[in-house]
């Protein structure tokens, strides 16, 4: 028998409360709020700012701190990934991307590009005219929280208040469901969303596989389709 992807040696908490997991259209609406700040003092494209930052969290499953540190030198534009470097557990690896986050990419730094070219040493997220100051984590962080008063969110029973590392969680479970319903073994592929997240096992990854109701529908379907030839078989006269 195939090990659970979800099963994870115990650990000790001091909560039970599971993470909040947004769901798309509650991402889109905070896209929307943060790219519809207003400029602040001495900032420079607040919105559009914060909005990326949201965004690559979300979709590439970021650490803050990795969104934060990331510069222009660290965007592979020819092989579609970005280079995350010496973060947690001292390692550095390749996150790739798609063609519709590479074009946000592309309209955010074109349009950031009013004061000459960048070096490949400017951060990718900065508030300043010069792109020269990065934005820091808290900064992302402090923002997400103002906007949640916005998103009038529902939290679930058992549910922890959402937070800005749920985003993270969010992209793990989404893409554990995306792999369910297009058919492909989770187990076959946990390592490979354990490398992709920047963890040193499959145990650390985990943690952030949160069991959920579409993914209980999901493995139910699956085995209704491995156990149907013999469940036909035993009932035949």
């Amino acid at each position: 028998m195939r090990p659970n992807p979800l099963r994870n040696r115990p650990r000790r908490t001091t909560a039970q409360l599971r993470p909040f997991l947004f769901e798309p259209a509650q991402v889109e609406r905070l896209l929307s709020l943060a790219a519809s700040l207003p400029e602040a003092h001495r900032t420079h494209r607040r919105g559009a700012a914060y909005r990326i930052s949201f965004v690559l969290m979300y979709t590439l499953g970021l650490r803050v701190g990795e969104v934060a540190r990331l510069c222009h030198g660290d965007i592979d534009w020819e092989r579609r990934c970005l280079i995350i470097r010496q973060t947690k557990f001292a390692k550095t690896r390749l996150v790739p991307f798609g063609p519709h986050l590479e074009a946000q990419l592309r309209r955010y730094l074109d349009a950031g590009q009013d004061n000459g070219s960048a070096v490949t040493t400017d951060p990718v997220i900065s508030l300043s005219r010069d792109h020269r100051q990065p934005l820091s984590s808290h900064s992302i962080s402090r923002v997400f929280q103002q906007l949640l008063a916005h998103l009038d969110l529902t939290i679930p029973p058992g549910v922890a208040a959402p937070r800005l590392h749920c985003l993270r969680h969010s992209f793990a479970v989404g893409t554990l469901l995306r792999w369910y319903r297009s058919g492909v073994d989770p187990n076959a592929r946990l390592s490979w969303l354990s490398t992709f997240l920047g963890h040193i096992d499959p145990n650390s990854t985990a943690v952030y596989l949160t069991i959920t109701d579409a993914l209980l529908d999901e493995a139910n379907t699956r085995f209704e389709r491995f156990a149907a030839p013999t469940s036909r078989e035993v009932h035949q006269p």
